[in-house]
């Protein structure tokens, strides 16, 4: 962890404080029923917390792999996803597209969530090294 500067841990952080909860918060949301009070309140929660962790993530450099302009990674192709996935879907949700709304967060959960979080677990990022190093 001392190879990581003060900014890039303090984003990390962020990052970890605002995706972590969205894995079950999201998970919850797909399980469970739809359309309740319950649904639409952890649901704004959940696509306001994930703005913030895309966005957050933006701001740290790619650490593995290759990079585009010095800063960007491949896994900042599912940050863009979700920047794009979570407007789209909450306006289809206020147009009565209910289908349209479901597929976008069911990729945005699968896409944002479990792909990418996957890949933090590959060799030379902080997960792995929190897990297994």
């Amino acid at each position: 962890m001392e190879n990581y500067s003060f900014l890039y841990r303090s984003l990390m952080y962020t990052h970890l404080i605002t995706v972590i909860p969205c894995v079950f918060v999201g998970g919850y949301l797909l399980l469970f029923s739809k359309g309740t009070k319950w649904h639409r309140s952890l649901g704004k929660y959940y696509m306001v917390s994930m703005l913030i962790t895309a966005t957050v993530s933006l701001f740290m450099p790619a650490m593995v792999g290759p990079q585009v302009l010095g800063h960007f990674g491949w896994i900042h192709l599912f940050s863009f996803l979700t920047l794009w996935s979570v407007p789209t879907a909450y306006i289809a949700i206020k147009k009565g597209q209910v289908k349209k709304h479901k597929i976008k967060m069911i990729l945005l959960y699968i896409g944002a969530l479990m792909i990418a979080g996957g890949f933090t677990f590959v060799p030379g990022r902080y997960m792995y090294e929190v897990f297994f190093g």
